[in-house]
């Protein structure tokens, strides 16, 4: 009998730590799948251009980082980028990598920005493009890429109009080849001969205007996120550039925007030319493979009395990462982006499949596809380039103020010396808020 008492005193207590064991292994499985669950990048970024490409390559990445879900939204093109980043960030949301255009932009934006001195990309970015991100020793920005801007032309119609491009080098040699081709736009088959988007102020009070005013900043983007004063020493040669345009453009040209200039006007043949740049291929690619691949070339923004035969190349913006995130955010996100940016397979995507020109070591720029990419790299081979300042301005002045100071002016509601004034003024006031 006592045994039998104790059989079942050990069946009792066999029973009992089975039922614990149990419990403590769910448990553990129960924390290891806690702690392997699902990392999340919320990527917020600005590139209309090559959205379904990137979107594309997160799907890539997913595949081979089991347990990392990246969620791509695109503002940019005709929004406004940076408003909706406010937003975004105002709305609870934040995202855990985003973009960031510059010493302006990093002032802002610094209580949110993670150091990314300790990533590879970081380490293999080329000399020179990290300054407008650097601040008390840490690197606060990524560069997506160089890119260039000027005149994209149709070679087709300036060859049937009888113009050599490589004769243009000067601005009356521009003004010159603007007006043969309008006296000869029937017979070329073009409604103008520019699509002048004065809607989009990005391409009129940043793009534009920093052509201008990147020689009184020594084409230095830090030396105009320090200046109080703008002075538009060039404001004349501006002022000529702006009227060409708009004057010789498809009208209105306040309600014409990046759609209708890149795609609907431009990639149809229906104007010679439009002042954009390398990121445009893929747009153009989409519409008119053959124009895009064999019959479109760059001309420079001419600045009379600086530079007439260079093109402004620079970073666009910057990849940042929100260091408020948790932390395993914060890591993939860094590891993310030194694999877009420093593995084999990211370089090919960069390459190839972004078709960008690379702001970092260790690529082989003679893989640079596309046409308008490689003028732009010959251009600053040969040291014809102009630096990007406007990410140097102060914030919103140059799509705000004088982007819509360029609206009103070509609208006949403002003179263009009003317009300078108003500008400078406007510049000053935020310098010395």
């Amino acid at each position: 009998m006592k045994t039998k008492k104790f059989l079942l005193t050990m069946l009792s207590l066999f029973l009992l730590l089975s039922t614990v064991l149990f419990g403590c292994s769910s448990s553990s499985t129960s924390e290891s799948k806690g702690s392997e669950k699902q990392v999340t990048l919320d990527i917020f970024q600005f590139k209309v251009e090559f959205k379904d490409q990137f979107e594309q390559v997160a799907k890539q990445y997913e595949n081979q980082n089991p347990g990392v879900k990246i969620n791509i939204t695109t503002v940019g093109g005709g929004e406004d980028y940076g408003v909706a980043l406010k937003s975004k960030f105002a709305s609870g949301e934040e995202p855990a990598i985003f973009n960031v255009g510059g010493p302006q932009d990093v002032a802002d934006w610094e209580a949110k920005l993670a150091d990314l001195s300790d990533t590879k990309a970081a380490a293999q970015a080329l000399e020179g493009t990290l300054d407008g991100v650097k601040k008390n020793g840490q690197i606060l920005g990524l560069p997506y890429n160089q890119e260039g801007y000027g005149l994209i032309y149709n070679k087709k119609i300036f060859a049937k109009a009888g113009i050599n491009p490589e004769n243009i080098k000067t601005y009356s040699d521009l003004e010159n080849a603007v007006k043969k081709l309008e006296a000869n736009k029937s017979s070329l088959g073009i409604d103008a001969v520019f699509a002048f988007p004065a809607k989009e102020t990005w391409v009129t009070g940043l793009h534009l205007s920093n052509v201008f005013l990147a020689p009184e900043f020594n084409s230095n983007v830090v030396n105009a996120f320090n200046a109080k004063t703008v002075e538009f020493k060039y404001g004349n040669a501006m002022k000529k550039l702006v009227d060409l345009q708009n004057k010789y453009s498809v009208q209105p040209t306040v309600s014409l925007d990046y759609s209708k200039q890149v795609e609907e006007l431009f990639s149809t043949g229906k104007v010679a030319m439009i002042q954009q740049g390398n990121w445009v291929y893929n747009s153009i690619a989409d519409i008119d493979p053959e124009l895009a691949e064999k019959n479109i070339g760059l001309l420079p923004i001419p600045v009379e009395g600086f530079k007439e035969d260079s093109i402004p190349v620079g970073v666009p913006m910057y990849w940042a990462v929100n260091k408020n995130k948790d932390q395993k955010v914060v890591a993939e996100a860094k590891k993310f982006l030194d694999w877009l940016y420093t593995s084999d397979e990211g370089k090919d995507i960069v390459l190839n499949k972004f078709k960008f020109i690379p702001a970092y070591k260790g690529y082989d720029s003679s893989k640079i596809s596309d046409p308008l990419s490689k003028e732009i790299y010959n251009y600053a081979q040969n040291g014809k380039t102009i630096g990007w300042v406007f990410m140097g301005y102060p914030t919103g002045w140059g799509m705000d103020k004088l982007g819509v100071n360029i609206q009103k002016y070509v609208s006949n509601k403002m003179t263009w010396d009003q317009l300078i004034a108003d500008s400078k003024k406007a510049w000053e006031e935020a310098r010395n808020k």
